[in-house]
């Protein structure tokens, strides 16, 4: 019941946005470019947060402190599972868009927001559809919009991680911007570990201190995707921290 539940009023919510929407374009017409902004992230975090809650988990959050103030970053997690984007979005209070698979673009209203967020849609199946999306990332940090990228390419579905692609860095190393690691642990028994029931869990987010990358060495560069994949390893469970 939870999981008819949970989808029901995920599309009931969903339609709900609509006059959020709507809102969003008045303060734009009216030229209140920063009340626009704000709002939209009040209104997408709230809805992130309300789609947690409504499955019944609870989420514990360690490192606030090394959220960046009024800086962009990359944002760079391990991706455990279906519900990791409404807790990062939703749990880690910065504006922020993500890169998603450019099949997200056919959901009717989230794709809205997800532009509204500055998301960045990437076509996986072919290399330049690879690359013309972290292209198009450079430019959305470069025009002062944080970004998160999950470098594994999929969900674990579990503890363990598969290995971080050294390609997606290059969204954080191109235009120097700094990364700020962060720790998924435990979303996967929200839906993955049951069959893709969804059911209660407690998971917890841990930011991890951020890493400059403008001015990095040849060297520091080659090595990075391993900092942070351990980084990142080190606050999971002991016997899957391992890559």
């Amino acid at each position: 019941m939870r999981t008819f539940y949970w989808y029901f009023s995920f599309i009931c919510t969903l339609i709900g946005t609509i006059p959020k929407l709507n809102k969003v374009k008045r303060l734009e017409k009216q030229g209140k470019l920063e009340e626009r902004d704000a709002y939209i992230h009040k209104a997408s975090t709230k809805w992130m947060v309300d789609n947690i809650r409504r499955s019944g988990s609870t989420v514990e959050v360690i490192g606030e402190e090394n959220l960046p103030k009024d800086e962009t970053v990359v944002f760079i997690s391990n991706h455990q599972g279906n519900f990791d984007i409404p807790l990062l979005m939703g749990y880690i209070d910065m504006p922020k868009g993500f890169i998603s698979k450019i099949e997200a673009k056919k959901i009717p209203i989230v794709v809205k927001w997800m532009e509204l967020i500055h998301c960045v849609f990437m076509d996986r199946s072919t290399l330049k559809g690879s690359a013309g999306a972290i292209i198009e990332g450079i430019k959305t940090l470069k025009a002062g919009h944080s970004l998160v990228i999950f470098p594994e390419g999929t969900r674990s579905r579990g503890d363990h991680m598969a290995e971080f692609k050294s390609a997606s860095f290059k969204l954080a190393t191109k235009p120097g911007v700094p990364i700020v690691p962060i720790t998924i642990d435990g979303s996967y028994k929200i839906m993955e570990q049951n069959g893709n029931k969804i059911k209660p869990a407690h998971v917890k987010l841990t930011i991890h201190p951020m890493i400059v990358t403008k001015g990095l060495s040849k060297e520091s560069l080659e090595t990075l995707p391993e900092q942070v994949a351990t980084t990142i390893a080190s606050a999971l469970p002991k016997e899957h921290a391992e890559l």
